[in-house]
């Protein structure tokens, strides 16, 4: 699909280059190591200036595929110049052979005639008959001038009948051959291959290989995530990618024998229009691609974060408002992509209709193939039919006769559990005009798009396909401002309306009890909501708002009241979506950033709550929208979090305790006294006394009678450092535990060592006893999915934490090595907010502080923290992606809380020069003492 331009020859002067090379050779032989020196530089030359007037008009004229067929010419030139300069000046024959001749081939993806800057260059040296001295000598020079010059380089050598015999059996060589393009040497050979090839190979064998490719299509997006929505995309391999461009070529090559795209209008795969949109897809990915690879300056195909700005930057994206520049760029970007899969879509249909007749191979893949054509009526219908186990219509006017007719096929679908036909799909796609805002406004197609959404069976699946045929985003057009909305950031793996379509089937899934084992609150939780569709239309409305200037929130709770009523809720029930919008992520934050053994959370979270069918419904809410937004975000620790949070909220709602009493610490020492068996009551009652009282209300009797233990056995041994590890598979944490002389630094060294360790922190539950020991649980989260191996990682976690504490590890040099690799989030900028909270709790100071993620951070804040003269009484360290939050409790050294406004901003520019990096060097001056804290 090359389409050569004059200008091309002005990237590197051949004949020129020609008579320099032979001009070398006047004074000797080319076989001369010297020569080829001189050969080897020149080529060199010629190629950068190539390449880089490549780039250069690249940036210029923004052509994508013109780039890549540039590449591909300055790569054809150079290969040519070298093969002539072999067989004249260094491996001559004056009278050659039969056996002496060779076709230079370009195949695979250089066969196209295509080429990315880092692409390896594929070629495939023909030869007549087997292997001859002569023949190798050339192709070793070529391959070895090629290597020289810096390429990498693919290559076999084969025969004609060695080519045939081995595509027959090797789909890999056959997909090559198929596209093999003549660069030099014996044209004939070449054209031999080519007619026996597509005589010997390609003829009655398009069922096997287009039921291959498709299988291969399908691997490829496994190992790629199965998803064209993956925030960070590879523009080469994964869905919506130019290989998936490739593989319609492959397949419309093969199966209907065309040699350029736009053939393909003419064998009747694509529409002059969808032809166009192939070739504006295409034109994008590669300059998408050949940007990457310039600007990376090696075969980088995956758009990651740390260059996505850049490459928007070269594409001269322009921020707007609410939206950046590189997020401008990637949503083109997604839109390609879906273009790519409806282009996939087309062509699959099209092979099913009238080339695969009868094939159980390819049923996998196609559908139910067109063997016998049955079709029969669709009970109550008179507008659609089944038509070989597919929904189709009657006839190509049913949409313009009643537009309602472009929902009902969805409710339909899904009603009787059928996949579309792809006529059925072709007319719906053509007819989107017709939704407008009568259609929108009409009761009828409101109730079935509601009966959609709020299926008990697979609602996803449905609402995808509406996506997919742009019906979704015309019907409710503020779903189609967030289609293709990618956010700059780590956290979100899928795009905006992904991850709404993702959040439904989530959804859908804790209804069927599918994730019972994972989430077992939410699944009972599900049965006993009183209103299931507006937790369907809330879940599917909750980022409707991303995009826009303001909180996303806030704006989406505005939409969802103007759109409830049209979708036929109740006052009531549009009060409740609209509620749940606007706090959708207070559940979530509250849980991952406040101490939830504070009373004073509780009793807040409680009053905007109010009533416990709302707290219901925002905690299943929060479980869908956390697992939706990538594989591995929700974690066992983040559940643990929730539930706790949900049932102590719960108790405060239906009356229970708001307050720590002294009968609640009574009864806590007096159910510790009951498990502890082999100790006296002198003993107990000594114990009892060397908590306050925070302690005894806050921790679980499990964990109260595990560190009575470890302190007594800390007593009897007299060395007042111990630790302990124990795993938590189903919270996806381990739990650290270490009893030693309390002083401002403790935690801050914890911290320390368990980044040197490489163990992420996601909690810290920290007591002090009242003879001035520290009793401090670290969570961190989980790595190994074995108890024992866990386990056993955990415990060279502790050791390096009393390794630390012993003054055996210099921990400054220690974290500031284990910081100076490479960190993904430097590719984000984020603006460092410190606030200090007086309201947020009774009894501390509460430290909250957002920023860009690096590592050695929680280290470096606890460090600062502990200079400052405050004690953390607990630690909540969250991460979203690049950004962020830990929330720390705080009193001064008496245990009071900050209140002096001067010493407040004292803290937050401290904080705030620690969370950037700046305070590392202050907080590592020598002569700073360990304080005992008295509480």
């Amino acid at each position: 699909m090359t389409h050569k331009s004059d200008s091309f020859a002005e990237l590197i002067d051949a004949d020129g280059l020609r008579d320099e090379l032979s001009a070398l050779t006047v004074d000797g032989d080319g076989s001369d190591p010297r020569i080829r020196s001189n050969v080897l530089a020149r080529l060199k030359t010629a190629y950068q200036y190539g390449r880089d007037e490549v780039e250069r008009r690249l940036r210029e004229d923004g052509g994508g595929v013109l780039c890549a067929q540039r590449l591909a010419h300055v790569q054809d030139e150079i290969i040519r110049i070298i093969y002539d300069f072999a067989i004249w000046h260094v491996y001559r024959v004056t009278n050659a052979s039969s056996a002496e001749h060779m076709a230079v081939v370009a195949v695979g993806g250089y066969g196209r005639g295509t080429l990315a800057p880092g692409s390896d260059v594929d070629l495939l040296f023909v030869l007549p008959y087997k292997q001859t001295p002569w023949g190798e000598q050339v192709v070793e020079y070529i391959l070895y001038m090629l290597w020289d010059l810096g390429l990498k380089v693919g290559h076999a050598t084969r025969s004609v009948n060695e080519c045939v015999r081995l595509s027959r059996s090797d789909m890999t060589i056959r997909t090559a051959i198929l596209e093999a393009r003549f660069l030099w040497g014996d044209e004939p050979l070449f054209e031999e291959l080519t007619k026996r090839f597509d005589e010997e190979v390609v003829k009655n064998t398009a069922t096997e290989f287009v039921t291959a490719k498709l299988a291969e299509r399908d691997e490829r997006h496994r190992r790629q995530g199965a998803s064209r929505y993956l925030v960070e995309p590879n523009v080469k391999e994964g869905k919506g990618g130019l290989r998936d461009l490739n593989t319609l070529f492959w397949i419309a090559k093969y199966a209907y024998r065309v040699q350029s795209g736009s053939e393909m209008v003419k064998a009747g795969v694509f529409s002059k229009r969808e032809y166009n949109r192939f070739a504006q897809c295409e034109d994008f990915l590669w300059a998408v691609r050949c940007h990457m690879h310039f600007l990376t300056g090696r075969a980088e195909e995956r758009l990651s974060f740390d260059i996505q700005r850049e490459i928007a930057q070269r594409l001269d994206y322009t921020a707007h408002p609410g939206q950046r520049d590189v997020e401008r760029f990637m949503k083109h970007y997604f839109l390609v992509a879906k273009d790519v899969g409806d282009l996939t879509r087309i062509v699959c249909a099209d092979l099913e209709e009238k080339h695969v007749k009868q094939t159980p191979g390819l049923s996998r893949f196609l559908g139910v193939l067109r063997g016998s054509r049955r079709r029969r009526p669709l009970d109550g219908s008179v507008d659609f039919v089944i038509d070989n186990q597919r929904l189709n219509v009657t006839n190509e006017s049913v949409f313009k006769r009643d537009p309602v007719n472009l929902i009902r096929i969805f409710a339909l679908a899904e009603r009787h559990d059928l996949l579309f036909h792809p006529d059925a799909m072709r007319l719906v796609r053509r007819s989107r005009r017709l939704i407008d805002k009568d259609l929108r406004s009409n009761p009828e197609a409101n109730r079935l798009f509601l009966n959609i959404l709020t299926s008990r069976n697979d609602p996803e699946t449905v609402l995808r396909r509406m996506s997919e045929a742009g019906v979704l985003s015309r019907f409710i057009p503020d779903f189609g401002k967030v289609e293709a909305m990618m956010q700059f950031n780590m956290y979100h793996h899928y795009t905006v309306d992904e991850h709404l379509l993702r959040a439904i089937g989530v959804l859908s899934e804790l209804e069927r009890g599918n994730r019972g084992e994972d989430h077992p609150l939410a699944t009972g939780l599900i049965k006993e909501i009183q209103n299931r569709r507006v937790l369907y239309v809330a879940l599917f409305l909750h980022d409707i708002a991303k995009g826009r200037p303001e909180d996303h929130s806030i704006a989406g709770a505005r939409i969802a009241k103007r759109l409830c009523p049209r979708l036929g809720l109740t006052a009531a029930e549009t009060d409740t979506v609209s509620w749940l919008i606007e706090y959708h992520l207070l559940l979530s934050t509250i849980a991952q950033s406040r101490d939830l053994n504070d009373r004073k959370t509780i009793a807040d979270f409680a009053a905007v709550v109010q009533v416990p069918e709302r707290l219901k419904l925002l905690l299943i809410l929060t479980v869908a929208d956390i697992k939706a937004v990538g594989p591995g975000v929700f974690t066992g620790w983040k559940g643990q979090l929730l539930r706790t949070l949900y049932y102590e909220t719960e108790t405060v709602l239906t009356g229970g305790p708001s307050h720590v009493g002294e009968g609640r610490v009574a009864a806590a020492q007096t159910e510790l006294a009951k498990v502890l068996e082999d100790w006296s009551a002198q003993e107990v009652e000594d114990y009892h006394r060397r908590h306050y009282p925070a302690y005894w209300v806050r921790v679980d009797l499990d964990d109260k009678r595990i560190h009575a233990n470890m302190i007594r056995e800390a007593d009897k041994s007299g060395d007042r450092l111990a630790t302990r590890v124990a795993t938590h598979a189903f919270e996806g944490v381990t739990e650290i535990t270490v009893l030693a002389p309390d002083h401002p630094r403790l935690l801050s060294t914890i911290a320390g060592a368990c980044s040197v360790a490489g163990a992420n922190i996601v909690d810290a539950h920290i007591y002090t006893t009242t003879d001035g020991l520290a009793l401090d649980s670290i969570f961190v989260t989980r790595e190994l999915p074995d108890d024992a191996d866990e386990k056993r990682r955990g415990e060279r976690v502790t050791k390096l934490i009393r390794d630390c504490l012993r003054g055996k590890e210099k921990l400054p040099e220690s974290v500031a090595h284990k910081s100076s690799g490479r960190n993904r989030a430097r590719a984000f900028r984020l603006e460092t907010e410190v606030l200090v909270k007086n309201a947020v709790s009774e009894q501390h100071t509460v430290l909250e502080m957002a920023g860009l993620d690096r590592p050695g951070l929680l280290y470096d804040l606890t460090r600062e923290i502990s200079a400052l003269n405050l004690n953390i009484a607990s630690a909540h360290v969250a991460t979203f992606g690049e950004r962020a939050v830990d929330v720390f409790y705080v009193t001064d050294l008496t245990g009071q809380k900050i209140s002096n406004i001067t010493r407040q901003a004292n803290i937050r520019q401290r904080l705030t020069e620690a969370f950037d990096g700046e305070g590392r060097a202050r907080a590592a001056k020598p002569g700073q003492r360990a304080v005992v804290a008295a509480k």
